[in-house]
């Protein structure tokens, strides 16, 4: 009778069955090395979910736009800063400006948001208060809100935490913050500019933080002769009620008068993309930022996966040794290959959904934690839960995935082996097969390509526009080439062991057992190497691309002076008088104000006076009198700047983007920033030691006594000269390039110069000496103190300074700030960087070094039957840590920096390129020294006792 050798009807359904029902009684039966895996894949996917959902809890949703700024009201009416009728705003958002053709109109008059209200509603006023309460002698400023915070109309945006609403005129409510700002309690009694108050209750604003300081005032507790600041939109807006929407048209008309509206309706059904533009304004497109940050999470996120399956990867490596000889039974039994290698895949699908899921859940739970405790402090950084369901998605997909690749190679490795050899107790030398070697070298080769390709498209033209259209492309090659360059190193990591070992012969007995053992059983040294190799390549991009934003954070910072250096000026306008009157400035002496400082603080090592051109004051507003000059003796409209010559102007494209950011004539003091009162000093060698923070040279101080200029940045100065000019304030013209006005130029005077550029780029155009300033009839006059400390003053400090400061103001004058630097909130950040880093790469290396030491656990038993003594089992233990995690290390250090410099060259962050050798040179030495450590110390003197194997 012949063979039937026809499949089994379902036979391959049933061969599942039996797989998944193998690989589950093994998940049982091995539950640490099941949960090892579990927690391998879950913690990623628990971060990704994590971090999707706080993102987008961060963004507000319509509704909840709609409920923390309008509460129960129909829209809010407000100031809209527009320079002409030629603006829109945006629709979900009344104080910005989306569209506008930066025309300016000097006929255009702005119309009180009170006039500009339809009829029909009822008007709930809001406006911000400046006041000022005592604190010992001095006074500082507080802000009020006149409101009626409790109104029903309100509910939703503001609420009563404790205590009780007000029943009489003395009775108000206060900020969570203001409480304990002052140290406030209820029934306490309050002096403020506006009155004595009792507080009863507190408040929270659902769009602004708890801590903030705010006193909630009703309309008749506000002082009739309380002065009232300019028309902005921060200090007044109206919130209308009734039952009417307000149109999307009602909002166009406003805004060409300069009223901004935030719309219930409007917001809850945005108009179309075509009506919020103007005709003729000029497109702005952030495209390559977005890129570029989506870029930088990418790359992380996929080495961060790959680090992952790795990892896992060697787990599955280990378990499917240990179940050979159960599989190479099953295999005698008459199962076919694909069903062998199916028990061992089936097992990372079991494990892999069990832990997407509860990575899932976990992140999802994790991140409604944050949001309720963020909720629950009176934040307003986090607007509400909101998971992320397709990013969630993504997450746990890209996780299942990486678990079942990982299972997917030991699986096929297993099911090829003989069964004969399969069943044998020894373990023989793995097969030194060249198709790997192979495959791994055209890897390589292909995520060369990759990255160069990259590379050369990123740098295939000049044009900034056509380098962000290509942008998408870039990185998307160079993500790819990262991946790549990880998978063919990791192929190549068998050759690169055998490579290694052969050049072991000067070193010591237990090196060189290690590099032997790793080289005869790549089956365990493969898998731990890759993985610590992933960890080191994820640690390396990390660090590439922390230390180059950190260092294009540096570039970008602004500098209002010298690192720890605060200015206070002498002479301050006092608020108006109660007829809205303008009253006389207020002009301090230096002397008595640095006493005062210095006397509240501890850590001032100096105090300059400076001098400056006269500053604008008593400046009428509106159209420039032609019989009226711009510099007189009771008014100033005169404000001094330098003129850029032509050909150093910053070149830029059509689209509004910077041809080359590292040109010289786009960076340094004064590049972007506009003209102030103090932009040119007057003085000599001590302001200029105290303001651009270094000594000047003979040169410079011979070109000052010659009637020239020292002035900071380079691309004010053609052949040896600059020209000073003064411009008009009340006067409009349009601008050299691009949309937008610029005031008259009236004097223009040349004058020799020098260069002296300061440490940071302080926002002074220069010096001139006294004599210069009379000279050119500059009026100089002392304009303010600088004030340096030897560290960064604390908030009590801080809050200390600005007493003594009011104190001599006589009123709630400028606010003590010193400059903090780019190093008070990032200087540790990269360090930081670092431990984490470091942390997953220990991580990496710990779990394979214990993986390795359990899948050699019968090598020890042999080494201690011959006789060898714990010393050297516990060296060759840590020699083999050291040998794999040093290998792993500096591979994964290389492939992670690469392609994160060319990634930082190819976008918006290549003129920020910084390389932290030190820190990439710190990893690469303690991962292994670390790893080798820990598995010294690891290793016990006695082996437990193990079933004897079958032979």
């Amino acid at each position: 009778m012949p063979l039937d050798l026809a499949p089994v009807p379902q036979g391959r359904r049933s061969s599942c069955r039996v797989a998944l029902r193998l690989a589950r009684r093994d998940i049982a039966r091995h539950k640490g090395r099941s949960l090892l895996i579990i927690l391998l894949i879950m913690l990623p996917v628990a971060g990704m979910t994590g971090a999707a959902t706080l993102y987008q809890s961060s963004q507000r949703t319509l509704g909840e736009t709609v409920r923390y700024e309008l509460g129960n009201t129909q829209a809010r009416f407000g100031v809209l800063p527009v320079p002409s009728a030629d603006s829109l705003q945006d629709p979900l958002d009344d104080g910005v400006v989306a569209s506008s053709t930066g025309r300016y109109d000097p006929d255009f008059q702005r119309t009180d948001p009170l006039d500009a209200i339809p009829a029909g509603y009822e008007i709930l006023p809001h406006r911000l208060l400046q006041l000022t309460t005592g604190v010992g002698k001095a006074l500082v400023s507080l802000q009020g809100r006149e409101v009626d915070a409790l109104n029903p109309a309100f509910t939703g945006k503001f609420s009563l935490l404790a205590g009780r609403a007000p029943r009489d005129g003395r009775e108000v409510l206060l900020s969570p913050g203001l409480m304990s700002r002052f140290h406030l309690t209820f029934g306490q009694d309050f002096t403020t500019s506006a009155g004595t108050f009792v507080p009863v209750g507190t408040i929270r604003d659902a769009a602004a933080s708890d801590g903030n300081s705010f006193l909630y005032l009703q309309a008749s507790q506000v002082p009739a002769d309380l002065p009232q600041g300019p028309l902005t939109r921060q200090s007044v807006s109206y919130y209308l009620v009734g039952p009417g929407p307000v149109t999307w048209e009602q909002i166009k008309e406003a805004n060409s008068k300069g009223v901004g509206v935030l719309s219930r309706s409007v917001v809850l059904n945005p108009p179309p993309v075509d009506q919020r533009t103007v005709p003729g304004a000029q497109l702005h497109d952030n495209t390559s930022v977005l890129v570029t940050v989506y870029a930088t999470f990418g790359l992380v996120g996929a080495l961060a996966l790959l680090e992952v399956g790795l990892l896992a990867g060697a787990a599955f490596a280990v378990g499917a040794r240990r179940q050979v000889r159960e599989l190479a039974l099953l295999a005698s039994a008459g199962a076919e290959s694909s069903t062998i290698g199916a028990v061992v895949t089936a097992g990372g699908l079991w494990l892999g959904s069990f832990a997407v899921a509860l990575g899932a859940a976990a992140g999802l739970g994790a991140a409604a934690v944050v949001v309720h405790v963020v909720r629950s402090t009176g934040s307003a950084r986090l607007a509400g839960l909101h998971p992320d369901v397709p990013l969630t998605a993504m997450a746990m997909a890209m996780g299942l995935g990486a678990c079942v690749l990982a299972a997917m190679v030991p699986a096929r490795q297993v099911s090829r082996q003989a069964v004969l050899g399969a069943l044998k107790s020894g373990r023989t030398t793995a097969p030194k097969g060249r198709r790997m070697t192979v495959a791994g070298a055209g890897t390589l080769a292909l995520a060369a390509g990759l990255l160069a390709a990259g590379w050369l498209i990123s740098g295939s033209t000049a044009d900034p526009d056509r380098r962000a259209d290509q942008l998408p492309l870039v990185v998307t090659m160079l993500i790819a080439g990262a991946v790549a360059a990880v998978a063919g190193l990791v192929m190549l990591t068998g050759w690169l062991i055998g490579c290694l070992t052969s050049r072991t012969q000067r070193l010591s007995l237990s090196l060189r057992m290690a590099a032997r053992d790793s080289a005869r059983n790549r089956g365990r040294s493969v898998p731990a190497v890759a993985a610590v190799l992933a960890a080191a390549t994820l640690a390396g991009a990390a660090l590439v691309l922390s230390a180059s934003q950190q260092a294009g954070l540096r570039d970008a910072h602004y500098w209002s002076g010298l690192q720890n250096q605060a200015y206070l000026p002498l002479t301050v306008d006092r608020p108006p008088a109660a007829d809205g009157s303008r009253r006389p400035p207020l002009h301090v002496e230096a002397s008595t104000l640095s006493s005062a400082v210095a006397g509240a603080l501890g850590t001032v090592e100096s105090t300059q006076l400076i001098a400056a051109p006269a500053g604008l004051r008593n400046c009428p507003e509106g159209p420039a009198d032609p019989g009226l000059p711009a510099l007189t003796d009771t008014s100033n409209c005169l404000l001094f700047s330098l003129a850029r010559p032509k050909g150093n102007e910053c070149p830029t494209t059509p689209k509004g983007r910077l041809t080359d950011p590292g040109d010289w004539r786009c960076r340094g003091s004064m590049v972007n920033e506009q003209p102030s009162d103090r932009a040119i000093l007057v003085g000599g060698e001590e302001e200029i030691r105290a303001a651009l923070g270094r000594s000047a040279p003979a040169e410079a101080l011979a070109v000052l006594d010659a009637g020239g200029m020292v002035v900071t940045n380079p691309v004010f100065i053609r052949d040896g000269a600059i020209l000073l000019e003064g411009k008009d304030v009340r006067t409009h013209g349009p601008a050299p390039s691009g949309p937008g006005t610029v005031p008259a130029t009236v004097r223009s005077i040349p004058l020799p110069a020098t260069v002296l550029e300061p440490v940071v780029a302080v926002p002074y155009y220069g010096v001139v000496s006294p004599e210069t300033a009379q000279r050119l009839d500059l009026r100089p006059e002392p304009a303010g103190l600088l004030v340096q400390l030897a560290t960064y003053p604390s908030q009590a400090e801080a809050d200390a300074a600005s007493a003594a400061a009011a104190a001599v103001y006589g009123q709630a004058g400028m606010t003590f700030q010193a400059e903090p630097g780019i190093t008070q909130g990032s200087q540790w950040m990269t360090w930081f960087i670092v431990a984490a880093a470091a942390l997953v790469t220990f991580s990496a290396a710990g779990i394979t070094a214990g993986l390795s030491l359990a899948d050699a656990r019968t090598d020890h038993a042999t080494l201690a039957g011959v006789g060898a003594a714990p010393r050297l089992r516990r060296a060759l233990a840590g020699s083999q840590a050291l040998f794999t995690s040093g290998v792993g290390a500096a591979l994964g250090a290389l492939a992670g920096s690469v392609p994160a410099l060319l990634l930082v060259l190819s976008t918006d962050m290549r003129t920020a390129v910084e390389v932290p050798w030190l820190h990439l040179l710190a990893l690469v030495v303690a991962v292994p020294c670390t790893a080798g450590a820990l598995a010294w110390a690891c290793t016990r003197s006695g082996l437990p006792l193990s079933r004897r194997g079958l032979a």
